[in-house]
């Protein structure tokens, strides 16, 4: 009997096939170091850990006493709690949404310049205390030599850590591990100024709220803020980790190199958002791998979200910080949103805006995937925040953007500069204004809901899902015990080797050398010439 035809006759063979193929072999089965950052990266961090969990990997997770978003209670890891002396800033909610409010008030004028001064400190010595903090908790770790002596003995397979605080690159260097970042920012900025080339005339830097089609003004402007940036890591944050890096791994490295030194990188974005730039061999591009089909709404959701008809629903959420844009900016969304045909679902936390319209349903939290993913769904309001804009890239939903700090107004300005979405100012927001761009976004004439399709399209047209692909490059890197081969030499070099200074120095040498024997013989043979002359007279 034909094979094919005894599984056909035989359904439990099949199943028992299928269900062998599914599960992950166990000899991929690794034991994984991670040194995650909190705060929102740990969101990102924990969908990926979650995903190695299920596929069999042991997970041990490197996590401060103070933290506020990574448990120490799971299931899906085993924690390593380090007690450190106190929590830094960056890390608490309620610091970030005081700070993010008083940011929003210096933006519409209710502030002098001197408040904008003081913000613009006060966000250097924030990033400065974290860095510090972050310093201090690698070395507490390497100091306990009863954790260190747990550690080599682990014999992890991999080092998996974010390179946004330096923590995790200096534990996994000094253990000797094979490293894997997960990654868009490193201490300094945006990851890939790290390790490939990064032409200031198209490739914009963070902070500069440019696209890479600039003017001679957004060049200046592009290089401005890199300078910013190079000051700012050359006079702060380097020195605040050489101390623990000259003790414990080598004086003659800095954070920087350690960091150039990672043998892969899973980089949390895409070319279908990003703008095209050159790249590494050992860089994998993993943008929306946090993103996964809807679940099925709660019912008052969905009873909710039906009613709107054929008008739609529009969906608002300005990230896990900001329940709350203030009193007189929730009055101005409450008013515009009111203005609309639509049903509108938006999460805010604190009072109830007096202008809001019977369309509008406040919820302290929402299934943001699940509603996204709706097919009633039509417009997004987002604050920019890179989980929330790859869910909408997914699912299709043309966005208006509400950027507030840090990297939301480059992820909104690429998203524009993609023609799928809309962007104020917080500034200048009143309701006039947010009313129009909302229609604007949800007018089926204009072109975002067509480029958004298309963008969402070429999004899901990938050989492996993002999250697939991030899998396999970290069981790769554990199968071969790293990836050298993918690393450029370049991290070893210094800078003047890297630009070839010193053989253009040399060039420029030889030719200054030639050019002096040349004027030398000319002399020479000038001054022959004289005396024969003269001879000759005589």
């Amino acid at each position: 009997m034909d094979k094919h035809k005894t599984i056909l006759l035989h359904p439990q063979i099949f199943v028992l096939v299928a269900f062998l193929w599914s599960v992950p072999p166990l000899s991929l089965a690794g034991k994984i170091l991670v040194y995650p950052v909190d705060g929102s990266h740990w969101l990102n961090m924990d969908i990926l850990l979650r995903e190695l969990h299920q596929r069999g990997h042991k997970l041990t997770v490197v996590r401060s006493a103070n933290s506020w978003y990574i448990p120490e209670n799971t299931t899906h890891y085993t924690p390593i709690t380090i007690h450190a002396d106190h929590l830094t800033s960056l890390e608490d909610p309620k610091y970030m949404a005081s700070f993010l409010k008083r940011n929003i008030d210096i933006q519409r004028g209710e502030g002098s310049v001197w408040s904008f001064m003081a913000l613009q400190k006060e966000v250097i010595t924030l990033l400065e205390e974290s860095h510090k903090s972050s310093a201090e908790m690698v070395r507490t770790i390497l100091e306990d030599k009863k954790l260190v002596k747990t550690l080599k003995e682990s014999k992890y397979d991999l080092m998996l850590t974010d390179p946004g605080f330096a923590g995790g690159v200096i534990l996994g260097m000094y253990l000797g591990l094979p490293m894997v970042f997960n990654v868009r920012w490193i201490t300094n900025g945006e990851g890939h100024f790290a390790i490939a080339p990064s032409p200031l005339s198209y490739i914009p830097t963070i902070g500069s709220r440019v696209t890479d089609k600039m003017s001679f003004a957004n060049k200046m402007k592009n290089i401005l803020h890199f300078g910013i940036g190079q000051y700012i890591d050359h006079l702060i944050t380097r020195p605040l980790y050489q101390g623990v890096i000259s003790k414990y791994i080598d004086p003659n490295s800095n954070v920087y190199s350690l960091i150039q030194g990672a043998d892969l990188w899973l980089m949390r974005v895409d070319f279908v958002f990003e703008f095209p730039r050159f790249t590494m061999p050992n860089v994998v591009y993993i943008g929306g791998f946090q993103c996964k089909p809807s679940k099925p709404l709660p019912n008052e959701l969905e009873k909710f979200v039906e009613s709107s008809g054929d008008h739609g629903v529009v969906i608002m959420s300005l990230g896990t910080l900001l329940g709350s844009l203030g009193p007189d900016i929730s009055e101005i969304v409450a008013s515009a949103f009111a203005r609309l045909p639509q049903k509108v679902i938006w999460r805010h936390v604190g009072e109830k805006p007096s202008k809001l319209g019977n369309n509008t349903l406040i919820v302290d939290w929402l299934p943001q995937n699940d509603l996204l993913a709706h097919s009633k769904t039509k417009a997004f309001v987002t604050h920019g925040g890179t989980n929330g804009i790859y869910e909408a890239i997914y699912h299709g939903v043309p966005m208006l953007g509400l950027p507030l700090i840090f990297d939301q107004f480059d992820n909104m300005i690429r998203l524009e500069a993609r023609g799928v979405a809309q962007v104020l100012d917080v500034a200048t927001l009143d309701a006039d204004i947010l009313t129009q761009a909302l229609k604007n976004i949800l007018d089926e004439n204009q072109p975002y809901q067509k480029n958004m399709r298309r963008m969402s399209s070429l999004h899901r047209d990938t050989l492996l899902k993002p999250m697939d692909s991030a899998i396999f490059w970290l069981e790769f890197v554990m199968r071969h015990k790293g990836a050298a081969h993918l690393r450029t030499e370049s991290y070893r070099l210094p800078w003047y080797s890297y630009y070839c200074v010193d053989v253009l120095m040399l060039i420029v040498s030889l030719f200054m050398a030639v050019c002096l024997l040349l004027v030398l013989l000319s002399k020479a043979l000038l001054k022959i010439f004289v005396k024969k002359r003269k001879s000759k007279k005589d």
